[in-house]
């Protein structure tokens, strides 16, 4: 790549990264109205560097342009909410535990499901990951060692959305990895891996190895269920709250 379009390509990354987190956190409303010529001020980039950045959020939702009036940031109902950058920085701000909790309530109503596919569909090969993957996971336990848990944790739980043989419940595992991951960096979950969690990840490898579809929807649905509880205790909804 010459060096030029390296240079233009991280001033772009480094406008989406500011940028896209100060819309996703309502530092710039639904309706605001965001100029070319002001962004390239407040950045110090070019035209084509903020145009480049524009386009990304157009593809997320999360803004439309028009000729003659600027960058419109759109309604939140309008945003692709389950692409993986739009969950990171909805997580990184203030409504984080808002946003966690109604994740973790979606992937209790998909992996349960998902599980009890993959008991069924899942390959020998993916049976074996599974199988370490937990195994991983019972060690990175043991040590307190969240970083490595964290890696075994978002794989085991991409193996068992793409064993379900569901097209749809695989592309998911990006969503999957970003709650997983913004639970961990913004520390909404205990210090030490709950050792109950990591004994029912092991339960559900060996339901899905042999095939035991409704013992790998429960267990998966116990998993879930255990990290909403989490959050209830770390990151409790305020009183009033709907």
């Amino acid at each position: 790549m010459p060096q030029e379009s390296a240079e233009t390509g991280g001033l772009h990354s480094r406008v989406l990264a500011e940028l896209g987190p100060a819309i996703a956190s309502g530092a710039h409303p639904p309706g605001t109205v965001l100029r070319i010529d002001e962004l390239e001020s407040r950045y110090g980039v070019s035209r084509t560097v903020v145009r480049e950045a524009v386009r990304v959020l157009e593809a997320m939702q999360l803004v439309e342009s028009r000729r003659r009036v600027g960058v419109t940031v759109r309604r939140t109902e309008e945003w692709n909410v389950f692409d993986p950058a739009v969950i990171r920085w909805r997580l990184a701000g203030a409504d984080r535990p808002r946003q966690l909790r109604s994740l973790t309530t979606l992937r209790t109503a998909v992996e349960p499901v998902a599980a009890g596919l993959a008991a069924g569909a899942a390959s020998p090969a993916q049976c074996r990951e599974l199988t370490v993957l937990a195994a991983e996971m019972a060690a990175a336990g043991r040590a307190a060692d969240l970083a490595a848990y964290l890696v075994h944790d978002i794989a085991f739980h991409r193996v068992v959305l793409a064993a379900s043989g569901n097209e749809m419940f695989a592309r998911l595992g990006d969503v999957v990895a970003e709650v997983l991951t913004g639970r961990t960096e913004h520390h909404l979950m205990f210090t030490a891996p709950d050792p109950e969690a990591v004994t029912l990840h092991v339960r559900v490898a060996e339901a899905v190895r042999s095939g035991d579809a409704a013992a790998a929807e429960r267990l998966m649905r116990e998993i879930c269920v255990g990290a909403l509880r989490e959050l209830d205790i770390l990151a409790p909804e305020p009183a009033g709250s709907p």
